[in-house]
């Protein structure tokens, strides 16, 4: 890094991307592996990878010039790239990023977290520029959704769902849901229009026992608005409700970008949902 503080903050995250790495994974994964690395250093080095928006090659190199950084990890000897890589393509990865969320806001969420917001974001899979894509003849693709539960006062993600974009929102509002529930239970949820259902009102309030605050779509020409909660969501409730603090969510993922980047490095599907899974985990351990 460029300067002492940044120095300390990339220390700090190693440090702790360690302790959680080790609450959540065995030392090994075999009894019979070489036992060169612990899960937990190699973990760790794919959250610094996602916070330093670097290449497998690239965090190598980081590590071997910066000693400080090698002890926080408690690495004798640098993993070849390739370890890195293989260690990212295991399918338990996931499980573990989405344990160490819910650790992460169990430990640090503030005091007065008691609202959280469900929104969406793309990462594209190429770097390409879009102005690029525009000379070029290039239509728009498919690219990674990060579909993301944020605490609203401490900017923390409480659950992830990575997934193929351009999609429905409520296409992984279930599973978003689901993993939210098992990690936080906020007075209040925010979320824009992109998540108007009944059912979703119903599972937040009757499910999570969780206030469901949803910009309602109109889809009825007299502008009516039908079902139980729906029919509630009214601009005077919104206002009333502080529905102006789901933006909070918007400025987690712009943070998310401005930190990690806007665009994914891996290729196959797995990969590329683990990297975007990683680069939240990473912007979590950061703040």
């Amino acid at each position: 890094m460029s300067n002492a503080t940044g120095t300390n903050v990339l220390l700090a995250a190693a440090e702790l991307a360690m302790r959680l790495s080790r609450k959540y994974v065995e030392p090994y994964s075999h009894r019979n592996s070489p036992h060169k690395f612990t899960q937990a250093q190699l973990l760790s080095c794919l959250v610094l990878k996602a916070y330093l928006k670097t290449t497998y090659r690239g965090l190598i190199d980081i590590l071997d010039a910066s000693d400080a950084l090698r002890k926080r990890l408690g690495l004798e000897r640098l993993p070849h790239y390739s370890t890195l890589k293989k260690f990212a393509d295991r399918s338990s990865v996931l499980e573990v990023i989405d344990a160490m969320l819910v650790e992460i806001v169990r430990e640090f969420a503030q005091e007065g977290d008691q609202e959280a917001a469900i929104d969406s974001t793309g990462l594209e899979t190429t770097s390409a520029s879009a102005h690029f894509k525009t000379r070029s003849g290039r239509k728009g693709t498919k690219y990674v959704k990060l579909s993301i539960c944020v605490m609203t006062g401490s900017l923390l993600p409480a659950s992830v769902v990575a997934s193929w974009g351009p999609a429905n929102d409520k296409q992984e509002a279930p599973e978003l849901l689901a993993k939210s529930t098992t990690a936080v239970q906020p007075q209040r949820l925010f979320a824009d229009a992109g998540y108007d259902a009944e059912w979703v009102h119903a599972y937040c309030r009757e499910e999570w026992q969780v206030e469901s605050v949803i910009k309602p779509a109109m889809h009825r020409s007299d502008g009516g608005l039908n079902g139980r909660y729906r029919s509630q969501m009214t601009e005077e409730t919104l206002k009333a409700k502080n529905y102006g603090r789901r933006w909070l969510v918007e400025s987690f993922m712009s943070g998310l970008k401005r930190t990690t980047g806007s665009a994914l490095q891996a290729r196959s599907e797995r990969t590329l949902f683990v990297e975007a899974a990683l680069r939240v985990l990473a912007y979590a351990i950061r703040r």
